[in-house]
């Protein structure tokens, strides 16, 4: 099992990509209103698992949709406000949500996979340590962001070909979010795992 050798407790965090993983991907499009946004399936009891393991779970998304002019700050913020509700009542909980509405082109360190929003994180959450976090994405450029910031990466995607590609970036390749959690939750609960370091 990928990650067997470790034990997540509340020193850990967890850090999540938006689109594509805990919501549909829109292709060629974005989510700029609640009524666009919709959970992939398992994503919210995924998360209600993830609660008890991670001291913090932090989403971090680009959303250049504000930068293109498509939607305001205040219509992402309302979308991530209704979704940590849902999250919530379904046992969940996410403790902050980062997004870069910079565009691409403005290479902006906000946007992934520069690695601000991680900045930002740990300036809110000063106890966080990148070397005991995971980052869980469905892109290359979420790959990177928690490789440059020492995390543990995890590629979210139903088709391992990029994991394989990019060994260097990519520590483990899941289907969904929530074959992730169930895998971590076993491990958590196996009580001949190690600690993890201190």
């Amino acid at each position: 099992m990928i990650f067997s050798n470790l034990k997540i407790d509340a020193s850990w965090s967890l850090f999540l990509d938006r689109d594509g993983v805990i919501n549909r991907r829109m292709v060629g499009d974005y989510a700029k209103t609640w009524k666009d946004f919709e959970f992939l399936p398992g994503v919210k009891e995924a998360i209600a698992l993830f609660a008890p393991l991670f001291g913090k779970i932090i989403i971090v998304s680009n959303q250049q949709g504000v930068g293109k002019g498509l939607m305001t700050l205040q219509d992402v913020e309302k979308i991530h406000h209704e979704m940590c509700e849902e999250i919530e009542t379904a046992g969940g909980r996410i403790d902050a949500v980062f997004f870069a509405p910079n565009l691409a082109s403005e290479k902006s360190i906000l946007r992934k996979p520069a690695i601000g929003m991680a900045l930002k994180a740990r300036k809110r959450f000063p106890e966080i340590r990148f070397k005991y976090a995971f980052m869980a994405g469905d892109s290359m450029s979420d790959m990177i962001f928690g490789k440059r910031c020492g995390m543990k990466t995890v590629l979210i995607n139903p088709d391992n070909t990029i994991a394989r590609r990019h060994p260097r970036w990519i520590d483990g390749c899941y289907p969904d979010l929530i074959t992730l959690a169930r895998q971590l939750s076993l491990l958590t609960a196996n009580p001949h795992n190690p600690s993890s370091p201190k």
